[in-house]
């Protein structure tokens, strides 16, 4: 995913200024994208440059905001990045990499990154139900809300996954005291 698509998708949703967008991306699709606010607002000047989005009129008064609106090339250009086909991501986690030299050096302080990791993932895992159920009750009926549920529905899955694996990794990585066997 790119940014400029992100942001795109985002303002399609709802036309907002900079420090909205900033925010509005912070409370959804940062969840599964991470920008900055400056990364954020030196993109919507590139898309104001590319021609995909432009200021509307500023309202009158102090402190006016430079609210953006998607030109018609940008939401051509989002149709065609969405229907681009791309190819699954391969894994490329360090953690499985400190997990493999751990087997050949044996015990380090991984065991207590992972579970500092899981209290994390139980974190994001709660976030996300807690956020289903007040943003998707059932039945969810319009398209458009079950695609916004679906993205969701991957985040809980992935933290659910990540939960039960640091659960089997600390399994592993648990000594066993000899003396309790005994």
């Amino acid at each position: 995913m790119s940014l400029p698509h992100a942001l795109l998708t985002a303002l399609l949703e709802q036309p907002c200024a900079g420090l909205e967008l900033a925010r509005r991306f912070d409370r959804s699709i940062g969840f599964f994208w991470h920008a900055t606010h400056q990364q954020i607002y030196r993109e919507l000047g590139r898309l104001e440059s590319a021609g995909w989005v432009e200021p509307l009129p500023p309202e009158t008064g102090r402190g006016r905001k430079k609210v953006y609106r998607v030109l018609p090339a940008g939401a051509n250009e989002l149709k065609r990045w969405t229907a681009e086909a791309q190819d699954p991501k391969p894994l490329r986690d360090e953690l499985m990499l400190r997990l493999r030299a751990e087997a050949v050096v044996g015990p380090t302080a991984l065991k207590e990154d992972i579970e500092r990791r899981l209290v994390i993932h139980r974190q994001k895992l709660a976030l996300y139900r807690k956020l289903e159920a007040h943003d998707f009750p059932a039945p969810i009926e319009s398209r458009e809300a079950q695609l916004q549920h679906l993205v969701l529905t991957a985040g809980i899955m992935f933290e659910a996954s990540w939960v039960e694996w640091s659960e089997k990794a600390l399994q592993v990585l648990t000594p066993i005291n000899l003396t309790e066997k005994r």
